[in-house]
């Protein structure tokens, strides 16, 4: 897919901006400050209808108006599709042709982003949940119902926690939420373990790409109950090991929502063992990693990458500029353009 125009509308700092982009490499330039980033927001926002900077909407709506609108003319093969996106204090609405689309689920179906940011160099070092959103953000635009298996497991989980919160906890209805999401969770388990591997099968390459090096690297998943024919059993188990502990702590401490991923570099943690620069380039590595797994051209991702030159030494930015010259499209931000193949867009 390639994304051939973006014009935002009073989003962020931008009153009106409108650019026709190459489907190969864009790099928008200028000094710090003047909405580069805000540019790479806009265009994410097509993807999941959400920002990769806050959680609230509201705050992309420029000072002083009352809504932005981010308008895009995205093409697979012959297909084109005319998609906008209008945010309000009230809300957001997203048009597909000129029609609004019933869920957000549908974007990621037309947009496909990988997205890089400086905050992912501490995606090992940091929150579990920020894995946890990697792995479900990937998985729901390859699998639709994997979107459907989460949300209805967080509606599920929402409710149990609610009720071991409550002063009179009905346990009968405590062990028929807890046999709900079983199931639930073994789908999810399921689909996360097939990933993993699968990202696996092809990260060691991109991080030779990326190093020069032939390092050994790995990801390891830590689900609460391995896969396997006995899942249910083990995880009925587990639940009922925990059931103390929760009704004490008012709060479900056990399910797929505290499962986690490990890198392993060289056979050691990275998040432990790993200097800053091989936590960077690894977390770089597993953000374009997937973009292999698509193995239709025209439904190849758009990569995404905000400043991420800055922190590279000379020899690693020449590695990357290599690979994402055998990328489809590309869109990058910094202070200056190292690529010389690239549209420049200078901001100012």
């Amino acid at each position: 897919m390639i994304i051939e125009s973006l014009k935002i509308k009073n989003f962020r700092s931008h009153e009106l901006l409108e650019c026709s982009f190459s489907n190969k490499i864009n790099v928008f330039t200028g000094p710090n400050g003047v909405g580069k980033t805000n540019i790479l927001e806009a265009l994410y926002y097509l993807s999941l209808g959400r920002s990769f900077l806050t959680t609230d909407s509201t705050e992309l709506i420029k000072n002083g108006t009352d809504e932005a609108v981010i308008d895009a003319l995205i093409s697979e093969d012959k297909l084109k599709r005319h998609l906008k996106v209008v945010i309000t204090k009230e809300g957001r609405r997203v048009f597909v042709n000129n029609k609004p689309i019933k869920k957000l689920s549908e974007l990621s179906g037309i947009v496909n982003i990988l997205l890089f940011v400086p905050s992912d160099v501490d995606l090992f070092r940091g929150s579990p949940s920020n894995r946890r959103a990697f792995l479900d953000v990937n998985l729901s635009k390859i699998w639709p119902e994997y979107l459907e298996l989460i949300s209805q497991y967080r509606g599920l989980l929402k409710e149990r926690n609610a009720l071991l919160k409550s002063d009179n906890i009905d346990e009968a209805l405590l062990d028929t939420l807890t046999e709900m999401m079983i199931p639930l969770s073994e789908k999810i388990t399921k689909y996360r373990s097939d990933y993993i591997n699968s990202i696996n099968a092809v990260l060691g390459e991109v991080e030779k790409t990326l190093t020069g090096e032939d390092n050994s690297i790995r990801i390891i998943y830590q689900p609460f109950v391995e896969p396997g024919d006995d899942y249910v059993t083990k995880a009925t188990e587990a639940y009922k090991e925990s059931r103390d502990k929760d009704i004490r702590g008012k709060v479900t401490h056990m399910g797929v929502h505290h499962e986690d991923f490990s890198l392993l570099f060289r056979g050691e943690d990275i998040a432990i063992y790993g200097s800053q620069g091989q936590n960077r380039i690894s977390s770089l590595a597993l953000k374009i990693a997937p973009y292999f797994l698509i193995k239709e051209e025209d439904k190849k991702p758009v990569v995404v990458l905000d400043d991420v030159m800055s922190e590279l030494d000379e020899d690693n930015k020449q590695r990357l500029i290599k690979l994402v010259n055998n990328l489809n499209q590309v869109f990058i931000s910094g202070t200056s353009n190292e690529i010389e193949a690239a549209r420049e867009f200078v901001i100012e």
